[in-house]
Parts: C-alpha cells; sequence; structure tokens
C-alpha cells in the first residue's frame, strides 16, 4: 500500500444507527467544508458486508477511516471492532469510535480491541461541529493513511 497524499480527500464510512446523528454528521462535514466521501450504513452487520464488499456493497470504495458507534443493531460496535482489527486485510484501516457513552469500561474495551481513537459525541452542535473538523484534520492533513 503506498500512502495517501495529504489534504486529499478521504472515503470515510459512519457506522450510525441515529438517522439524527447522521444527520448532524453530514450537516458538520458541510459546515467545516470537508471535501470527504462520506458513506453511511446503520449496523453492524452492514459495516462488515461494507468493509469485505459483499452483498450489496460489491465494488463499494474500500474507507480510508471508519467512524464508529458502539451501540448498534444487529452487532454493536465492539464486536465490529474485533472483527476488522482481526482480519488481516482490514486492520490497517483507522477506526475512531464515536459514541455517546462516556463509561470508562467502554474506552478501555476499545482501546483493547485496537480503536485508533474513542471520541464522545457532545450534545451541543457547535462542540459536535468541532470535534467532526478536528478528526478530519488530523485524519486528512496531519497523518498519513494507507491507500
Amino acid at each position: 500500500m503506498t500512502p495517501k497524499p495529504a489534504g486529499q480527500p478521504i472515503e470515510v464510512l459512519l457506522v450510525e444507527d441515529d438517522p439524527g446523528d447522521v444527520l448532524l454528521i453530514r450537516e458538520a462535514f458541510d459546515f467545516n467544508k470537508v471535501n470527504n466521501n462520506l458513506n453511511v450504513v446503520n449496523d453492524g452487520e452492514q459495516a462488515l458486508d461494507y468493509l469485505r464488499g459483499v452483498g450489496e456493497h460489491v465494488g463499494a470504495a474500500r474507507p480510508d477511516l471508519v467512524l464508529l458507534d458502539l451501540n448498534l443493531p444487529r452487532k454493536d460496535g465492539r464486536e465490529v471492532l474485533a472483527e476488522v482489527k482481526a482480519d488481516p486485510d482490514l486492520r490497517a484501516i483507522p477506526i475512531v469510535v464515536l459514541t455517546t457513552s462516556e463509561a470508562e469500561e467502554d474506552v478501555l474495551k476499545s482501546y483493547q480491541l485496537h480503536a485508533n481513537a474513542y471520541v464522545t459525541k457532545p450534545v451541543d452542535f457547535d462542540r459536535f461541529i468541532s470535534i467532526v473538523r478536528q478528526i478530519d484534520e488530523f485524519f486528512v492533513q496531519v497523518v498519513r493513511l494507507p491507500s
């Protein structure tokens, strides 16, 4: 794999079952003029299918970054995280846990499962926008991602 050039738009997979949070994240991307491609799936099973390029996700662009909620239907975020990080073809994809949980056990478990970052969703819209901008700046402008 060769690194993506800094500042180039990236493919982001948002794994989120709450339509309100999906809308907030889309609005935050728009507000911050984030030029990344945001793809959304609503549960853990869909996330794994998307990442593996199976079912309705055959031919989907491989994400450069995953924003993962923990509390998901069918397969929760912890299970998704464990499966992705155990898969040699997927484990290099950075995963940011983006969730409402502030529970220390969720933070610890996420890092034990090799999450790249853990971010608690703020309830304040301005703070939410700031968080999304910071995630974007870090993963698009600061770090080098594999392509």
